[in-house]
C-alpha cells in the first residue's frame, strides 16, 4: 500500500491538494484502518501528505515533498516523469561528487583509500564481462565511499539516494550491458586521485564519470 499510494503521488495522480480519508485507502488497497492510518503517518514523514482534525489527510505540493528520502527517489524514478527527475539528480551529483571526491583526496584513511582503488578495478573486471548486478553493487559501493570518505557529513547523507539513482538506472535497462570504457577509465583515475591525494585531479575526474552519465541519459539539452 506505502508503495502504491507514494507513487500515486509522486506520478501525479493523486494531485496536490487532493484529500484522502482512511476509509477510501481501506476500500480501494484492502487493507485495515490500522494500516492505512501508519501508510498516511509514513507519508506525512516524507512531506508527502498533511493531516489535521479538520482538514483530514491533504496530499502536499512537490515544493514541500522530503526530495532527499530515498524511498521518496525510487517513487519518482518508477513514474512517468522519471526524466525530471534523473535530471535533477544528475545535476546533483554533478554539484556534490566532484566536491566530495576532492574531499576524499583529502581526509580519506589509508584503508578507504585503498579499497576504492580495489572498487575501481572491480568495476572494470565486472564491466568488461557484462555482469551488470555484480557492477551495480560495487558501482554503489564505490561512490558510497567517495561520499562517506569526503570529510562531509552533509555529503555522506546523500548515500541512500545515489545508491537508489544507481539502482534504478539498471532496473530500468538505462545501463549498457557493457559500461563504455570512457567510463570505466574516468572512475579509475577518480580513485588514483584520491589515493595520490591530489583533490584537483580528484574533482575533474569526478566530473568526467558524471558527465558522461549525463549524455547517456540525454540530458545535455
Amino acid at each position: 500500500m506505502l508503495d502504491a499510494v507514494g507513487e500515486a503521488i509522486c506520478s501525479g495522480r493523486y494531485e496536490a491538494g487532493r484529500r484522502l480519508t482512511l476509509e477510501e485507502l481501506q476500500r480501494e488497497h484492502g487493507v485495515s484502518r490500522t494500516v492505512a492510518r501508519d501508510t498516511m503517518r509514513v507519508l506525512e514523514t516524507m512531506s508527502l501528505v498533511t493531516s489535521g482534525r479538520r482538514v483530514g489527510i491533504v496530499v502536499q505540493d512537490p515544493s514541500r515533498w522530503n526530495v532527499y528520502d530515498p524511498q521518496l527517489v525510487h517513487w519518482r524514478l518508477a513514474s512517468d516523469r522519471r526524466d525530471e527527475q534523473y535530471a535533477s539528480l544528475t545535476e546533483l551529483r554533478i554539484a556534490v561528487e566532484p566536491v566530495a571526491a576532492g574531499g576524499a583526496a583529502r581526509r580519506a584513511s589509508g584503508t578507504q583509500r585503498l579499497e576504492l582503488v580495489r572498487l575501481a578495478a572491480e568495476l572494470q573486471r565486472l564491466g568488461q564481462g557484462g555482469d551488470l548486478e555484480a557492477f551495480l553493487a560495487a558501482d554503489i559501493a564505490f561512490h558510497r565511499l567517495i561520499l562517506r570518505s569526503s570529510g562531509n557529513e552533509m555529503f555522506a547523507a546523500l548515500d541512500g539516494m545515489v545508491s537508489e539513482v544507481l539502482t534504478s538506472r539498471t532496473r530500468q535497462g538505462l545501463m549498457p550491458f557493457h559500461p563504455r570504457d570512457e567510463a570505466l577509465e574516468a572512475h579509475h583515475r577518480v580513485a588514483q586521485a584520491i589515493a595520490d591525494g591530489d583533490a584537483a585531479r580528484a574533482e575533474s575526474a569526478m566530473r568526467e564519470v558524471l558527465h558522461e552519465v549525463r549524455a547517456a541519459l540525454h540530458l545535455n539539452a
